[in-house]
């Protein structure tokens, strides 16, 4: 008698679990995007230029969305440890990747790379777009690209390019001026765009595609020369600045990038809600007003339109990394 009644409380139990499960499961599925903090995971440290767009983005994402937004950098392994934490989280939108040119390139640089760069990520849009600046030391007898071109051309391997590491954004957009301009320079590899900047100075290096947040304070006080800017337009925030292209080496088109990606198996909706939050945030007087201090703009695009740059920048640096024969440090 006794059992029969245990089995009868333990039917019970069960059959209460499963109204219960059947009552909550829709609550929570109705459940408006976002209703906790969100993370946003930066693949370096604390104030370069990724992390201070991430932040800018987050205050405003928090404003319009009504959710703490944290940033959670994760450096190190040329942004492989950030690309592995956001490509293992679940799906559910609460883990926002803010990626750059790394992205691209880390898997080129290591074919066993812990996440696939294709399929364990859903592209939202590109966030902002930034020119590397090609500064060069005063002292140097080249007031244009095209004369520092024909320098170079005269004195093969005899002028330097300093770069932030071995396969970092600085070290490709030197590779494609050296490929481009068909000059030979010596290339050297620092720890971060503050050392490279500082080997200008002392005169160490001789030249440098860098990101303007480094390098537009030693131009305005006249210890650098600024020649001209990496990207295909001029900057809106350097108007008066010649692209490299236009000044001597044709084609040449360097990007300094961060875009958001979520985790691959992320829902539509929440893609989408995101990349409306991007393209608002984009076309706030505030946002557009810091980031141009630092050189930078904001920019937003459908996820279709950045998924082909993601696969754009994925050929043209696969294809400079094999034919140079660049190895991870």
């Amino acid at each position: 008698m006794k059992t029969d009644i245990r089995r009868a409380i333990a039917s019970l139990v069960v059959a209460l679990a499963w109204l219960t499960a059947l009552w909550v499961a829709p609550v929570f599925a109705q459940q408006p995007y976002p209703n906790r903090p969100i993370r946003i995971v930066v693949p370096f440290v604390p104030g370069g230029g990724a992390d201070t767009v991430a932040r800018i983005i987050g205050q405003k994402f928090t404003e319009s969305m009504a959710q703490q937004v944290i940033i959670d950098n994760r450096p190190g392994g040329g942004s492989v440890i950030a690309s592995e934490v956001v490509a293992k989280a679940p799906p559910d939108g609460y883990t926002v990747y803010l990626a750059s040119v790394t992205f691209t390139v880390a898997p080129i640089l290591n074919k066993k790379v812990p996440f696939d760069p294709i399929n364990d990520f859903a592209p939202v849009s590109r966030v902002s777009i930034t020119p590397a600046v090609l500064v060069v030391h005063p002292s140097l007898p080249a007031r244009s690209v095209q004369e520092l071109v024909q320098l170079a051309r005269s004195k093969p391997g005899q002028l330097s390019f300093g770069s932030a590491g071995i396969a970092s954004a600085s070290h490709l957009a030197g590779e494609l001026f050296k490929s481009l301009a068909k000059a030979e320079m010596l290339h050297v590899p620092y720890k971060g765009s503050a050392q490279v900047i500082t080997a200008l100075l002392v005169g160490e290096v001789t030249l440098a595609l860098i990101n303007p947040l480094s390098a537009l304070g030693p131009v305005r006080s006249g210890r650098l020369r600024l020649l001209a800017v990496s990207t295909a337009e001029r900057s809106p925030a350097l108007p008066d600045v010649p692209t490299i292209s236009e000044a001597g080496v044709p084609g040449y088109e360097s990007i300094i990038w961060t875009g958001m990606l979520l985790p691959g198996a992320t829902p539509q909706p929440i893609i989408t809600r995101l990349n409306s939050e991007i393209a608002k945030a984009s076309r706030a007087k505030d946002v557009i007003e810091r980031l141009a201090i630092d050189g930078s703009r904001p920019v937003a695009e459908s996820p279709q339109d950045f998924a082909a740059f993601l696969k754009a920048q994925f050929a043209q640096w696969g294809k400079l990394i094999t034919d140079l024969r660049i190895r991870a440090e």
